[in-house]
């Protein structure tokens, strides 16, 4: 079977190695069939070596969906014939954090594509507890953004949206769902911030009615417009610059919430000082549970969140490269580019 393999920082190199066999499953183990994934920006840093934590050589992909091949003999969850996508979390279940449910920050986490190897290649094993099948309909490309829309899902339970008004910071692919996430979540006022006017487009098209370019116009004067007297009591950073997160936390009402979303390529400087006087509260959010997939495909079965508009790009397998290039290129106008094995 096929496989892409990042061997080091912008070299991914095809193999051709064995496919796994349905009579070695171990019985909570399910063969699947891969049959999309979604690249994302996370990746993109892995590319150019500035994730902190990926590990060369990895194979590729963490955001997919798939049709079952074969199941081990304990698995009751999904039979062979479903499509499917799975979370790409290996954990430990012994430490801490697993114990009192935490698992998505696992003392000794490890996620496919960068600790692990994901499922950029024909056939993958993954488990059942992982394990999410997609409702009868839903296409591929959305079951390969479930994860993705997961993250969102996870990080606007982070603090408390409801009611209040609320600052995004990015308007990339997760910038614009965790946008939709909080007008789903009851959110009063949704800004969406970027330096794009293609993504501003792209959100407005997903129902966020706010937008601001923040090269033409400075994120306080947006806040003033939008918000008024109001101001804002929580912002979601997802741009990963230094700029960004330091806009939020000079314009963001003191004592409020700002979610730090993205994966910074370098820490920023912050004001220790400003973030003590204001009494301001930077929140991690780390990936998501198995409830967040549940959330997310059940807000898209209902059509409460809308994914169309952000599929920009599809590339063949044979083109995973040529893919991350386009993305590279096209930094500004993509949303999300998606492998398609059946090109």
């Amino acid at each position: 079977m096929r496989q892409a393999v990042l061997v080091s920082p912008k070299t991914i190199e095809f193999r051709e190695v064995e496919a796994p066999k349905a009579e070695n499953l171990q019985a909570h183990q399910v063969l699947i069939n891969v049959k999309r994934i979604g690249i994302c920006g996370s990746e993109i840093h892995s590319y150019h070596g500035e994730h902190p934590a990926t590990f060369y050589p990895v194979v590729q992909g963490h955001e997919f969906s798939a049709v079952v091949v074969a199941v081990g003999s304990e698995v009751t969850n999904c039979k062979p014939g479903d499509h499917i996508t799975a979370r790409p979390q290996l954990v430990c279940g012994t430490c801490a954090p697993c114990k009192r449910g935490q698992y998505n920050v696992c003392e000794h986490l490890r996620v496919e594509a960068f600790q692990a190897d994901g499922t950029a290649q024909d056939y993958f094993v993954t488990t059942d507890d992982r394990v999410v099948v997609l409702p009868e309909g839903m296409s591929l490309d959305y079951g390969a953004m479930i994860e993705p829309l997961a993250v969102g899902a996870h990080a606007t339970v982070r603090t408390d949206v409801k009611g209040k008004n609320v600052v995004v910071s990015g308007a990339g692919a997760i910038g614009n769902l965790v946008a939709q996430f909080c007008i789903a979540r009851g959110a009063k006022k949704v800004l969406i911030g970027d330096v794009s006017d293609l993504r501003l487009e792209k959100a407005k098209e997903c129902g966020i009615q706010h937008t601001v370019n923040v090269l033409n116009t400075p994120l306080g004067e947006a806040v003033k417009e939008v918000f008024g007297d109001e101001g804002y009591q929580v912002g979601f950073e997802v741009a990963g610059v230094e700029t960004s997160i330091r806009s939020l936390m000079a314009t963001i009402e003191k004592g409020s919430d700002i979610v730090i979303v993205a994966v910074f390529g370098k820490d920023p400087a912050l004001s220790m000082f400003h973030l003590g006087e204001h009494e301001l509260r930077l929140i991690g959010t780390m990936m998501y549970r198995h409830e967040d997939y549940q959330t997310a495909i059940d807000f898209v079965s209902r059509g409460i969140i809308n994914l169309e508009p952000l599929i920009t790009s599809r590339f063949s397998f044979e083109q995973y490269d040529e893919a991350y290039k386009f993305i590279d290129a096209h930094k500004t106008s993509t949303m999300k580019v998606i492998i398609d094995f059946e090109m």
